[in-house]
């Protein structure tokens, strides 16, 4: 597994492709590949016979570079690292450094693709992968790209806790004056924390936790840390929220009866 670190510190999972995974991506293209190869040299010999051999030649050669070469880079150019087969296996071709690839990459891997996928009957290219700890063949390595998996299982955001030694705190202090987008910069901190360098996560709360301590007072008791203190600052937010929902949703509950109970039409 590989990563990258954004501009915001969160350190991002990126998981390559298995060779399996790779290999049936690549079987599905080749089969796609050779299909329209077939059904061009049908309507190439179907002309054949009103042109000389010289050009009928000609045109099955441009037929196997259109199929092989043209069709791949061009696919690949415009869905960002996409084709049939890597849709259906559930992959996408990436730079190394996680970006999407481009027209360069694309006829780099179109080209060598060509000698090592079906001039070598895809020898070549099993050969390079099975030695690479990203399934990576010849025309990846050269190209400075890879195949990673663009199905991956959702993880879910952490949950918030409320610290226990800071419940009785947090619920006398004075939070109302959180502007919400403090308050969305403290919940995305905790969701993300997980996925953060341990540096990285301690300066960020840090700077967070000062900033939410000019709208909540008093302050925490002493030697209380700052991912403690986001914890139990947005959980009892998130608490009164949910207190003061459930209050709306009582009295919404109590007027609708008494509107019922009043005598209309009579």
């Amino acid at each position: 597994m590989s990563s990258i670190v954004t501009g915001e510190a969160v350190v991002l999972e990126l998981r390559p492709a298995s060779f399996a995974a790779r290999a049936l991506g690549l079987l599905l293209d080749v089969m796609v590949n050779v299909v329209l190869l077939v059904l061009m040299l049908f309507g190439v010999a179907a002309a054949s016979a009103e042109l000389d051999e010289a050009a009928a030649r000609a045109l099955m050669l441009s037929s196997v570079v259109f199929c092989f070469v043209i069709v791949p880079v061009a696919v690949e150019t415009l869905s960002r690292g996409l084709s049939l087969g890597k849709l259906a296996a559930g992959l996408r071709v990436v730079r190394d450094d996680g970006g999407a690839i481009r027209f360069r990459h694309a006829v780099i891997r179109g080209l060598t693709g060509f000698l090592e996928i079906y001039l070598t009957l895809g020898g070549l290219a099993i050969a390079v992968a099975l030695f690479n700890d990203r399934s990576k063949r010849l025309g990846d390595i050269m190209a400075g790209t890879y195949a990673l998996r663009s199905r991956v299982p959702v993880e879910g955001a952490a949950p918030v806790f409320m610290p226990p030694r800071l419940s009785a705190w947090a619920a006398a202090a004075d939070i109302g004056r959180i502007p919400d987008a403090t308050a969305r910069q403290a919940s995305q901190f905790i969701r993300q924390a997980g996925m953060m360098s341990p540096l990285s996560r301690a300066g960020m709360a840090a700077s967070i936790a000062t900033e939410l301590a000019r709208h909540v007072a008093p302050p925490p008791p002493p030697g209380t840390g700052p991912d403690d203190y986001l914890a139990a600052v947005v959980a009892e937010r998130r608490n009164r929220d949910l207190s003061r929902l459930r209050e709306a949703r009582r009295r919404n509950s109590v007027v609708g009866e008494r509107l019922e109970r009043l005598p209309f039409g009579s």
